[in-house]
C-alpha cells in the first residue's frame, strides 16, 4: 500500500466540508481582531492625556520664560556695564556725564535721566540693550529712550546697575556692581 492511498484512507468522508469550515472560522476571527475597540482607543487618549499634563506642570514653560528674560536683563546689564568701565578706563577714572554721582538715587538710564547712550555707543557698545519686555535695542541716541535699567554710584566710586526681574516681580533684584 503506497503513501497515497494511506491518505486516502484515514481522509474523512466530508474533508473539504470540514476544511472549508475551519478556513472560514480562521477568516473570520484574523477580521475581527484586525482593528482596536473604542474602549481601547479611548483609555490610550486618556492616558496620553495625563502624561501631557504632568510633563507640562513639570516643565512650567511659564516659570521657563520668566527666568530666561531675567537672564537677559543680567546680560544685558552685564553689556552696560562693562562699556561704562571702558568707558571709565579710557577716560582717567571719569564716569560719563549723564550720570548723578548722588549716592542716594538710581537713575534710569534713559534720554531725560541717565542719558549716558551718546558717550557709549557705538564705541564701547554698539548698541545700548533694553529690558526683554520693552522695543529692541537704543540704536539712535538722539531719538527718545528708556532702556528700563537703573544706574547708581556708591560712595567708593563703584558702578551698580539694576534690573526688575520678574521673580519676584516689581524688585530691583538683579543688579551687577563692579
Amino acid at each position: 500500500m503506497g503513501l497515497w492511498s494511506m491518505l486516502e484512507v484515514a481522509k474523512p468522508r466530508n474533508f473539504s466540508k470540514t476544511n472549508n469550515y475551519i478556513m472560514t472560522k480562521i477568516k473570520n476571527l484574523i477580521r475581527k481582531q484586525g482593528g482596536f475597540t473604542l474602549i481601547e482607543i479611548l483609555v490610550v487618549i486618556g492616558i496620553i492625556a495625563i502624561l501631557a499634563t504632568i510633563v507640562l506642570i513639570a516643565i512650567n514653560p511659564a516659570l521657563q520664560f520668566r527666568k530666561a528674560n531675567d537672564t537677559q536683563r543680567t546680560s544685558n546689564i552685564n553689556a552696560i556695564l562693562n562699556a561704562v568701565g571702558q568707558f571709565i578706563a579710557d577716560n582717567k577714572g571719569k564716569l560719563p556725564t549723564g550720570i548723578d554721582t548722588d549716592v542716594a538715587t538710581k537713575e534710569t538710564i534713559s534720554n531725560t535721566d541717565a542719558d549716558i547712550c551718546s558717550q557709549l555707543s557705538p564705541k564701547y557698545i554698539s548698541s545700548l540693550p533694553v529690558d526683554p519686555d520693552a522695543t529692541g535695542p537704543v540704536t539712535n541716541c538722539a531719538a527718545a529712550y528708556d532702556t528700563e535699567y537703573k544706574i547708581n554710584v556708591d560712595a567708593n566710586g563703584r558702578v551698580t546697575i539694576y534690573a526688575s526681574g520678574e521673580e519676584p516681580a516689581g524688585t530691583d533684584n538683579i543688579s551687577v556692581t563692579r
